[in-house]
């Protein structure tokens, strides 16, 4: 199969993907129990209002009615209005996915770092300490609850210690004039030092809560891709010419072992995107995971269902991604 042919294949795969997800998507909000316009109302609103409100929203439409009525929006591009704050959802999306999305690149450094080197190392040294340790850490780091540890650093860095704030991303003394969204590029656009070094204090915590949590997926992944690659021939040969250990495990062994290592960090920084959900929460991080926590509360279909498909396309772009570089680093994947 052509690279072109493969492109198109996975493209076309994505479509009926998608289309599963908005069905999924639309009908389980309406299974849950709970009415949206009560919840926006209140339970002592009258009667006429409530209906007036339902028929505003297009809620007294039959389903199967609003079904497409959503569909055909959503592949117009609209993601409907917000019934909390009657603004654009994919306005309130674009207020509130630069801080994800700045949170997620950090959080992903962190793990990269920790997983890659970390990792590399413990399989150089397998069975021994360093890799005991390593195993250790990542099945712990695996299994700790990701608020609970961001609880644990905000009690410690925050609270006791004091080196670090535990909400929010400016501080209110700190002016910043914001273009791209990203604090800490906007900060560097600025020469405003002063707010790069406020704003790299508050996404410290949440970040390195996310990626320690992270770091372990990637940990593990390197690891055990790494100890195989190092049973290889080729890693005998280059030993047996005395090329320096350095060399020999980041030059042959990690390289060729990142095939598989790059599909899972592709996915997980999409996921870390999506997952962000108790992170931003726990850190009053004004995301799009918040802001989905939000909207669940008041039951704001569009916003909820704007959130998830934004995510979930996000997604379903970087799967495509993620393919079609690993078609081109390794053709046999096209095969």
């Amino acid at each position: 199969m052509s690279l072109k042919s493969y492109i198109i294949t996975r493209v076309i795969l994505a479509i009926p993907m998608i289309f599963i997800l908005l069905v999924m998507i639309f009908f389980i909000l309406r299974i849950i129990p709970g009415d949206p316009v009560l919840a926006i109302l209140g339970g002592k609103a009258p009667l006429e209002v409530i209906e007036a409100k339902r028929h505003e929203l297009g809620l007294d439409k039959p389903v199967i009615v609003q079904f497409f009525d959503y569909i055909g929006n959503v592949f117009r591009g609209d993601l409907g209005v917000s019934t909390l704050t009657n603004r654009p959802v994919w306005d309130e999306i674009k207020d509130r996915f630069p801080a994800t999305l700045e949170l997620t690149i950090f959080s992903f450094i962190i793990a990269l770092l920790i997983g890659l080197f970390y990792g590399a190392e413990a399989a150089w040294r397998k069975d021994k300490s360093l890799d005991i340790s390593a195993r250790v850490y990542s099945i712990l780091l695996y299994a700790i609850p990701v608020f609970w540890l961001g609880l644990m650093l905000q009690l410690l860095f925050g609270v006791y210690l004091r080196w670090f704030p535990v909400g929010g991303r400016l501080s209110p003394r700190v002016s910043l004039d914001i273009k791209t969204g990203l604090l800490i590029l906007d900060s560097v656009l600025n020469w405003n030092w002063e707010a790069f070094s406020d704003v790299l204090k508050h996404l410290l915590l949440p970040g390195l809560t996310l990626g320690l949590v992270i770091s372990s997926i990637f940990l593990r992944m390197v690891r055990n891709n790494t100890v195989l690659m190092l049973s290889k021939d080729f890693v005998k040969a280059a030993k047996a010419r005395g090329l320096k250990s350095r060399v020999i495990l980041y030059g042959h062994a990690v390289k060729n072992a990142f095939v598989p290592i790059f599909t899972i960090m592709g996915m997980q920084f999409a996921l870390l995107l999506a997952g962000a959900v108790l992170t931003e929460t726990t850190f009053s991080w004004p995301g799009i995971g918040s802001y989905l926590v939000l909207k669940i509360k008041y039951r704001d279909f569009p916003a909820i269902q704007g959130t998830i498909v934004f995510f979930a396309m996000f997604v379903v772009v970087i799967s495509i991604v993620i393919d079609i570089v690993n078609a081109l680093v390794d053709p046999r994947v096209r095969y």
